[in-house]
């Protein structure tokens, strides 16, 4: 340097600096190091700098006044520097020689001004607002300059006067002018002229924050604040960045996965030389390729779609994952290297800052600089670390977003054959679960290197202050890392354990909410509740059992650094006499023990997260590298002019390998004709169509379909949408065509009843319509879509006769709407076969014959075979619908329609119109009753609507009172009496003892470190040698104290007391649901309720005790360190206020919006998946209206919208973090700052202690907000668990004083008085004022139309609703005196839907063990099983499936007859079946009651007359009054309502 400086300036004095009260720097070194710091810097950044602009423009900023001043201050710097050059020049003139030094730095400073103004205006044209580069720069330049500035001044007045005027003034011009441009870099440009923010009406401010609000996020201060003052809402969240939307990312990764393949199979080209067909024709307006864009080249295309089998390797998804989000991730791991590399700076201040204190002459600005240092350390380390952070999780967000795109566009081409591999649920998994989990890994990928990283360096820095005795302590680590390693296996075991005893018991509770109603009918909720409370028992005991492994890790886990301590300080004082444990190595080892803790803990976790994320991986490549549809095996082009669907020598399969399904097919069907296509089941009808639409795997042949297609697949596929957008499907409305539509579609009527008219909210899989309403709408949704050829797969099958009747007249038939189109009918209806174009039979995947319905028949082939088998059947129902609603449909229906029902099949076959009159005389004919409850009025309107048709838009949706009440979401904040009541579940007294263990805990924690810090000063005083073992002894027993406190404390609370609160509250919301009303289930989805009985309960079972745990021990950690520091410092007592307020107001903030931002979340997650599995299943739907992109789409706005919610989470925690360390690191600099002021009074091992507790508080000040935020969130559990516990409940099931007699009712009289009934508050009454009296052993037939009444008198007589007026008594008791069970066990019921639950079929007929085998074996001969039952291996043990799927529907019913028959009551009820039931069953059921109910009273709601023509009595109800009552005889002659509902059903002439 001396060549620089010349002699008389030297470069360093120690005397000058470190030595001295008031120290300060060389002119040399100001000259030389203050000065080049910061234009190296900017020179070494440029070239990186200039690439990055010219790489990212985002269009340019006009010239603001902001820019002007920055760019003329710019110039000003460069003038002044090059002034000190030219006088220095100048001073060579006047022969006054300056050292070089003088020439290079005004020179080199100059030229960096002018690259510093080049930069502001080059930023300006290239969209910069705001610049993190040339903030450094000016911040590094006023942080060198102050330092001449102090010694300028110093200087002067030490010499009385400035001797260099021009120097000196143009320092001081530079001073200001620097400091000036970096207040002026803090405040932000316009945005851009063109960029996206401009128009969009909600950005994300991010896009336009300075430098400083970036890196500390304060732009998020504002939602934050809008937040906390009332609950946020989903329109209050940003727009998502445009980077990270699907439309961006998707592409994106799609672009390199295709890559991928491509290359794959290029490599595999080479190997095997294929040859590959020629390229199909690039006209083809279909998407091809993998996941192509229609930006493929059509070679590429060929290759994709080669066949993936012989691949020697396959594409490697994980290497199109690197290339798409690896560069980004990249800047997050260089974030997470500079921050490793800050952890250990720390430590190194800590040991200088005990020295120092040690030392009784060290000037105390030393004391002061430390202090500083660590302060700025330490913030630089947090604002690092939450970059990195910030990085990681937007890229674990991008990833996410990326793969369900992939997979959603994938899920909609992949072949059947690849469907059938993955099931719905599969994929919904790889789109929940696998993605999530590489969302999950990419926030901790990096510790993959960082971990070893931060260990090696750290035993670097332990060996150099403690030696070998280090290893001792790193020994204790490496051992329990297995000892961890073993219970989290073991915890794992036990968690799917827990989820199986869970899943049994949400599925049983499934079973007893849908099948509450015959539970209360039996009085079996006792016995369902026993059963539900056995499984929650197992899994409290599993509960519990991981509680214990949970305590043991835990005390390890705490107890670590601890032993860790204790071990290598005791070898290290052992080993050597002369070893000395100072304050110095002491606490510097603990801080970098503790440092240790967090990379031993992370590693094994990520290494699991690693494989779990590999196996996701595996799943993902091999879903996408499914073989997909070939876009071009139907030709949509060239068919011959008059045919519009040619199919030749077609041979198709539905999987490569498997032997073909369709065989030689040969169809020509003309342009504009109908072809219905017949055959037994499972011939290949479906297939045919699925062939026409290109769904299948084409083996050789030729298709083509000439213009649109519009499909009505079996199964009809319903969107979760409103009705008209299902029927719309994309295409605009247009009112005419629409009325039209629903007209020819039998829809009118339904629309009548649903809620909101066609603007009628439609659940997930057509849930709230009817089977035949899904099919119409279904076909009105073809038929809308005005396309030029129909493929009808036997859409006619889901709908009642008379309905599938007209549709078929007024939509498909020669008449109908369609006509003139092509279409394609699959069908069973042998009625309409007369009436179309042509008849394709098809028999094993071939076509048999084919040609007119007269020719076919003159054949005497397959056809007329065919219809031998189904023409009986057929006909039978055609006959009984058109009678059931001859009267009702005389409006709808005119005369002629009906005559020529099926008049020229009768004329053909002369036969079968004798057999079905036959047939007619044995069969009973069903009276009218529809599925629904308001079907007759609905006709009626029907009728009224078509006579002067009116738009719907008039009737209003709100009228319609709500059924099922919104669920109340809980907005704001929990209220303190909700911790109250699970402090009352766990116990008062206990809670309070809880709190003080862990108080006393930490207690101890602290005890063994001021411990430490008394042992470490005996090497001061010299006294080391002689209590040794006595300070190794107390150290060590007061840390064991903690480790055994830790882990009663864990067990008394997480295994013994809350595991009391769960089974507590659990019992009584199950308690409550069951004791409720009938009309409480109606109002409440089970959804919602088994959403509590899950997700609640969960909450209560594991989060909650989790949460308050780790708040407990964070929150006593905080407090003990805030004591410590006040106790040796009393002045830190004025601090701590301030920084208290500071905590709890950004804590309020915090937890406000992120609570509410985690719940949008999650309301905005659920509708991405229900969309997808929709979509899966509709997927052939979807393709074949071409509807591909815009569900992609939809796909796409539901997956932004979900991370819309997403991004401002991940951004709450980045904010949260930075200000609680600023906290943490403010309470670092009080605590050196005050160590360093009372020196005098304190010793080197009490600085060292309040220190380094100092630097391990931000943690546990972090942890505590999100611990809080967590039990915020999820003690909002309790509260609605309790909500559900304090329903309003029935009547009681007992009354001890009310008790009947056992044997009641020995007669079986009931009676009824005046009595009335409503179904719910505010509704009308359905029966009024009913007075009747039945004798004992009568037989009462019930009938009406629907609505009259007929069901709630039963429901009446089992107190399923309560009476509104009047009473009813059985045998002299009233019965609204008795308990529910009291009464409800002395009835009766046969069901009208036969209700099983899962298990055995023993518990079936009698789940409280009353009766023994051989009554129960008696009880299935008379009901006909006993055969059925004595078949099977496993006999009464026969294990029923949910619902009983694997019974048939005729069996369920003859159980519950059964069930009937063990109970043998006096009176019986039975709600007879409607059409579901078959004949015989009906039959069996009939003779049964006669012979085994013989002394007893039934009553019998009759749908089939013929039952009840018997009977005693017959009561007709109408409108809920009694209209006619008296045996059937006297009605018949009386002509009244029962004579005409006879004379309908051919039982009355």
């Amino acid at each position: 340097m001396e060549s620089l400086c010349g002699a008389e300036l030297p470069f360093w004095v120690a005397n000058q600096t470190f030595h001295r009260s008031r120290p300060d720097l060389p002119e040399c070194f100001q000259l030389s190091v203050l000065s080049w710091l910061p234009c190296i810097y900017l020179w070494a950044v440029f070239p990186i700098y200039l690439y990055y602009l010219n790489r990212n423009k985002k269009g340019y900023i006009m010239m603001s006044i902001l820019n002007r001043f920055k760019t003329a201050f710019g110039l000003f710097l460069w003038i002044i520097c090059w002034t000190d050059l030219f006088y220095t020049f100048h001073e060579l003139r006047q022969d006054l020689t300056r050292p070089p030094i003088f020439f290079i730095t005004p020179l080199v400073l100059g030229m960096t001004m002018l690259l510093a103004t080049f930069l502001i205006q080059f930023e300006r044209l290239r969209g910069v607002q705001s610049s993190g580069v040339l903030f450094i720069f000016w911040f590094l330049s006023v942080l060198c300059a102050i330092v001449p500035f102090r010694s300028k001044i110093l200087k002067a007045s030490k010499e009385n006067g400035v001797t260099d005027k021009l120097r000196f003034t143009t320092f001081y011009f530079y001073f200001s002018l620097v400091a000036c441009e970096l207040i002026l870099c803090c405040f932000n440009e316009k945005p851009p002229l063109f960029s996206d923010v401009v128009t969009d009406p909600n950005p994300c401010p991010e896009t336009t924050a300075g430098f400083l609000s970036t890196v500390t996020f304060w732009w998020f201060t504002r939602l934050a604040i809008k937040g906390y003052k009332m609950p946020l809402e989903a329109k209050d969240l940003w727009s998502l960045n445009q980077r990270d939307s699907s439309k961006v990312m998707v592409p994106k990764l799609l672009k390199e996965w295709e890559k991928e393949q491509v290359k794959a199979k290029s490599d595999e080209h080479l190997s095997s030389q294929a040859t590959y067909a020629k390229p199909p024709p690039s006209s083809s307006n279909h998407v091809s390729g993998g996941a192509g864009g229609p930006d493929t080249s059509p070679e590429e295309v060929e290759v994709l779609l080669s066949s993936q089998k012989v691949s020697p390797r396959q594409p490697s998804f994980l290497r199109s994952l690197l290339k798409a989000f690896g560069p980004y991730f990249l800047i997050g791991s260089a974030f997470k290297l500079l921050q490793d590399a800050i952890t250990f700076v720390n430590p190194q201040l800590l040991r200088m800052l005990i020295s120092f204190t040690k030392q009784e002459d060290a000037p105390a600005w030393w004391g002061y600089t430390l202090a500083f240092l660590m302060f700025f350390t330490a913030l630089l380390q947090t604002l690092v670390l939450h970059r990195h952070f910030h990085y990681c999780f937007v890229t674990g967000m991008n990833v996410r977003t990326a793969l369900i795109g992939a997979i959603y566009r994938k899920s909609l081409v992949i072949t059947n054959a690849a469907k059938r591999s993955s099931t719905v649920g599969e994929v919904v998994n790889l789109m929940s679960v696998d993605a999530q989990r590489f969302m999950d890994l990419t926030t901790f990928l990096n510790m993959l290197w960082s971990a070893p990283l931060q260990i090696v360096m750290a035993l670097y820095f332990l060996w150099q202050n403690l030696g070998a005795s280090v290893l001792a302590g790193v020994a204790v680590m490496v051992m329990l890392i297995p000892f961890n390693a073993v219970i989290a296996m073991k915890t794992r075991a036990y968690q799917v354990e827990q989820m199986q005893h869970k899943d049994s018991r949400i599925k049983l509770m499934n079973e007893i909410l849908n099948g509450i109603k015959v539970l209360k009918l039996y009085a079996w909720e006792k016995s369902f509740k026993e059963k539900v409370l056995a499984i929650r028992q197992k899994e409290l005991n599993v509960l519990r059992k991981t509680a214990y492994l949970g305590a043991l890790s835990t005390m390890a886990w705490t107890s670590a650094p601890f032993l860790v301590a204790l071990t290598s300080f005791a070898v290290y004082v052992t080993v050597d006499e002369n070893n000395v444990l100072d304050a110095e190595r002491a606490f510097v080892s603990l801080s970098l023990f503790n440092i240790l803790r967090f990379p031993l803990n992370m590693l094994p976790q990520v290494i699991s997260s690693i494989v779990q994320a590999s196996v996701s991986l595996k799943r993902i490549q091999t879903f996408l590298s499914h073989d997909e549809l070939d876009p071009n095996s139907v030709d949509r082009k060239s068919a011959a002019p008059e045919f519009s669907v040619t199919v030749v020598n077609g041979k198709f399969t539905w999987a490569k390998e498997e032997p073909p399904v369709l065989d030689n097919i040969n169809v020509m069907v003309p342009q504009g004709s109908l072809l219905a296509v017949v055959g037994h089941v499972g011939c290949g009808k479906s297939s045919l169509i699925s062939a026409l639409l290109g769904d299948m795997e084409k083996l050789e042949g030729d298709i083509s379909v000439r213009g649109s297609v519009a499909y009505v697949p079996q199964q009809a596929w319903i969107q979760n949408a409103t009705l008209r957008d299902n029927i719309l499907f994309g295409k605009t409305y247009n009112e005419q065509k629409y009325r039209c539509v629903l007209e020819a579609c039998a829809l009118t009527p339904d629309l009548e009843v649903l809620p909101g008219g066609d603007l009628t909210e439609i659940g997930e899989k057509g849930i709230n319509l009817s089977g035949g309403q899904r099919q119409r709408v279904s076909l009105a949704r073809a038929v809308y879509s005005d396309a030029d050829v129909y493929l009808l797969d036997d859409p006619l099958s889901a709908v009642d006769a008379h309905v599938s009747k007209h549709i078929f007249d007024n939509l498909i038939g020669p008449e109908g709407v369609l006509k003139g189109k092509t279409r394609i009918l699959v069908t069973h209806g042998i009625s309409y076969l007369p009436q179309v174009d042509n008849i394709m039979v098809m028999v094993d995947g071939r076509v048999s014959e084919m040609g007119s319905h007269q020719q076919l028949l003159n054949q005497n082939g397959a056809f007329a075979e065919f219809l031998r088998n189904y023409a009986l059947e057929d006909m039978v129902e055609e006959d009984e619908a058109t009678e059931e609603r001859i009267e009702e449909e005389e409006e709808l229906f005119p005369d002629d329609a009906l005559s020529n029902h099926h008049t020229d099949m009768v004329d053909n076959e002369p036969m079968i119109n004798e057999a079905k009159k036959t047939f007619m005389r044995q069969i009973s004919v069903i009276s009218s009753d529809g599925e629904n409850p308001r079907c007759r009025s609905v006709r009626r309107h029907g009728c009224s609507q078509r006579k002067h048709p009116e738009p719907q838009e008039k009737k209003k949706p709100q009228e319609v009172e709500k059924l099922i009440q919104a669920e109340a979401a809980e907005t704001g904040r929990v209220k303190g009496k909700v911790y109250l009541e699970y402090a009352k579940a766990v116990g008062l007294l206990l809670s309070v003892v809880i709190c003080m263990l862990y108080g006393c805990q930490s207690a101890a924690a602290i005890g063994a470190n001021i411990w430490l810090s008394h042992w470490t000063n005996d090497a001061s005083t010299n006294q080391t040698k002689e209590n040794v073992h006595m300070r190794v002894g107390v150290y060590a027993a007061l840390g064991i104290a903690q480790g055994l406190l830790i882990l009663a404390n864990c067990l008394l609370c997480r295994a013994y007391s809350t595991l009391k609160a769960a089974k507590i509250t659990h019992c009584n919301m199950l308690q409550g649901v069951l004791r409720a009303p009938q009309a409480f289930f109606e109002s409440t989805p089970t959804g919602r309720l088994l959403n509590r009985f899950s997700k609640d309960v969960d909450a209560i079972d594991s989060h909650i005790p989790e949460n308050i745990d780790i708040w407990m021990r964070t929150f006593w950690y905080t407090l003990n360190v805030l004591l410590i520091c006040s106790a040796l410092t009393p002045m830190f007592l004025i601090v701590i206020a301030p920084l208290m307020v500071f905590y709890w107001w950004v804590q309020r903030f915090y937890v406000a919006t992120s609570r509410q931002l985690k719940r949008l979340e999650s309301v905005s997650r659920s509708p991405i998946y229900s969309h997808f599995s929709e979509t899966i299943t509709g997927s052939s739907v979807i393709r074949a209206y071409g509807r591909n992109s815009a569900f992609v789409l939809m796909s796409d706005m539901k997956v932004d919208e979900n991370q819309k919610s997403y991004y401002p989470g991940i951004v709450s925690n980045r904010w949260l973090g930075v200000r609680i360390e600023f906290i943490g690191n403010c309470i670092v600099l009080f605590a050196a700052v005050f160590a360093v002021t009372g020196k005098n009074s304190l010793s080197p091992g009490l600085v060292g202690l309040s220190v380094s507790y100092a630097l391990q508080v931000t943690m546990s000040l972090n942890w505590m907000v999100r611990m809080t935020s967590d039990l915020e969130n999820n003690i909002v559990a309790v509260e609605r668990v309790k909500e559900y516990s304090e329903t309003k409940t029935e009547a009681p099931w007992e009354v001890e004083d009310k008790k009947p007699p056992p044997e009641w009712p020995t007669e079986g009289n009931v009676e009824f008085h005046g009595y009335s009934v409503r179904y719910r508050e505010g509704l009308d009454l359905v029966l009024r004022n009913i007075t009747l009296n039945v004798k004992g052993g009568e037989k009462i037939g019930i009938v009406g139309r629907t609505g009259a009444g007929k069901s709630s008198m039963t429901l009446c007589l089992f107190r399923l609703l309560e009476a509104a007026a009047g009473e009813i008594t059985i045998d002299g008791v009233k019965i609204s005196e008795i308990g529910l069970h009291d009464l409800r066990s002395k009835l009766t019921i046969i069901p009208q839907e036969p209700v099983l639950f899962s298990g055995t079929l023993r518990m079936n007929l009698d789940p409280f063990d009353k009766y023994d085998d051989e009554e129960v074996w008696k009880a299935l001969e008379h009901s006909h099983l006993h055969k059925f039952v004595s078949n099977q291996p496993s006999k009464l043990e026969l294990e029923c499936a949910e619902g009983g799927e694997n019974l048939s529907v005729g069996q369920r019913q003859l159980v519950c007859l059964a069930r009937a028959l063990l109970r043998k009551t006096r009176i019986l009820i039975l709600d007879e079946a409607t059409a579901a039931i078959d004949l015989e069953t009906d039959d069996l059921i009939q003779s049964t009651i006669r012979t085994q109910f013989e002394g007893c009273t039934v009553f019998t709601i009759a749908h089939r007359l013929n039952t009840i023509m018997d009977y005693t009595r017959v009561l007709v109800l109408d409108k809920g009054q009694v209209a006619e009552f008296d045996t059937p005889t006297n009605l018949i002659s009386r002509r009244g309502i029962f004579y005409g509902m006879a004379k309908d059903a051919g039982l009355a002439q």
